[in-house]
């Protein structure tokens, strides 16, 4: 189950003028289920992106790559398939990723590198691109400003819930709008700049300023994620923006209004990547990690990741053992080469563990159990080393894990 999440509310979801979504069933690896989308965009829309760092990259991010460099003011569409990650396959995958988005512009009246192709599922077999062109008059059919929520689940794998999030703000007197909407519960440790991440605003922003507020939101929301610190080949995080929000164009990030903008990609990016935690596959815990007192915040992001990915920490989490002894050894193995224990102090929630390097004295095992209980848990670890902090999102590791992803291509 996940992890204080539920299903978005329609209703919720607020819709981005110059954005159209379409769903459809295309079999691509089973039958009866959503799998192929379509998100439509306004001429004169602006698209930026943050790709996975995985050199082994899928054929959809290096095809994505390509046409974002020929020019991300030009993009009108995107593809997604669900079920098939057309990853380590070669030319012939990046053949037919080419081809779905000549089917789309064709279907469109555009041009293919008008197109961002997406894949996410199963690695090294061949994207039935048959099944995708056949599917997409349906998906296009289905087009509708207010598809956010279907949208979502169309792009989901071994997701349980379907992850959007929405926020409204006021921007030069106008009413600016940005939604967003992302897929992943396994294979999750971005490293950007198999999860999924589109986020649309009507904002007036300077085109020029998108990559920057995408790697700066990527950095601050699904760059902070781990589930069981795998970085899938088919990481990719897209911001769009429509330019139909009436206000004075945005042409710095740092102006008033730049901030406001700023502000609200970065929580709804945030939103999502939390999210994605919380239905960690077989994850009962929603875990936040807090490093702090690190001399910047690289050192404090090693720490922090150290304990994250931790398989012992993980366990220990699901058990509900306070075997906190694992965080610590997680932080002297994080590669801080001069780290000196006897600064360090660490909070499991309101209850202080360790101090200056070892067990607190007035600490108590069950307090430490009746913390590890929570469903959700903040581990605080400060180095005492300087003023640097970073925050980590994760999750417990239990058998059904296991389960999910041993049973995961049958």
């Amino acid at each position: 189950m996940p992890v204080n999440l539920t299903a978005p509310d329609p209703a919720a979801l607020h819709a981005v003028p110059g954005v159209r979504l379409g769903v459809t069933m295309a079999g691509i690896r089973k039958a009866n289920r959503r799998d192929l989308s379509v998100i439509e965009l306004a001429e004169g829309s602006s698209v930026a992106g943050v790709f996975t760092s995985n050199r082994f990259c899928a054929a959809p991010v290096q095809v994505c790559r390509e046409h974002l460099a020929v020019d991300g003011n030009a993009i009108r569409a995107i593809l997604v398939n669900t079920g098939n990650a057309n990853a380590g396959t070669g030319e012939d995958g990046l053949a037919r990723a080419r081809q779905g988005c000549q089917a789309l512009a064709d279907a469109l009246s555009l041009k293919p590198q008008q197109i961002l192709p997406f894949s996410t599922g199963v690695i090294m077999e061949t994207l039935p691109v048959d099944r995708i062109v056949a599917g997409l008059p349906g998906a296009i059919a289905a087009l509708k400003a207010d598809n956010w929520a279907e949208a979502a689940a169309g792009i989901m794998t071994t997701d349980t819930l379907p992850k959007a999030a929405s926020r409204q703000v006021q921007i030069g007197g106008q009413t600016v709008t940005v939604t967003g909407i992302s897929k992943g519960a396994g294979m999750i440790r971005p490293n950007m700049a198999t999860m999924l991440g589109y986020v649309a605003t009507d904002a007036n922003i300077a085109p020029g300023l998108l990559q920057a507020l995408v790697t700066e939101a990527a950095d601050a929301s699904f760059n902070r994620i781990t589930i069981d610190g795998d970085t899938s080949t088919n990481d990719s995080f897209v911001l769009i923006a429509t330019h139909k929000a009436a206000h004075p164009r945005i042409e710095a990030l740092d102006s008033a209004e730049g901030r406001v903008l700023r502000d609200a990609v970065i929580a709804v990016s945030q939103q999502l990547a939390q999210a994605i935690v919380r239905d960690g596959e077989g994850a009962t815990k929603f875990i936040s990690v807090v490093v702090e007192g690190g001399r910047d915040e690289a050192e404090c992001k090693l720490a922090a990741y150290a304990i994250a990915h931790s398989p012992l920490v993980k366990t220990a989490f699901f058990a509900s053992d306070p075997n906190l002894g694992r965080i610590l050894a997680a932080v002297g193995y994080a590669g801080i080469a001069d780290l000196d224990q006897t600064l360090i102090d660490m909070h499991l929630d309101d209850v202080h563990v360790v101090a200056k390097g070892g067990r607190r004295t007035e600490y108590r095992e069950e307090d430490g159990q009746r913390v590890m209980k929570q469903a959700e848990i903040t581990v605080r670890v400060n180095l005492n080393r300087g003023t640097a902090s970073t925050t980590v999102w994760t999750c417990d590791l239990s058998h059904d894990y296991v389960s999910i992803n041993a049973d995961y291509r049958s």
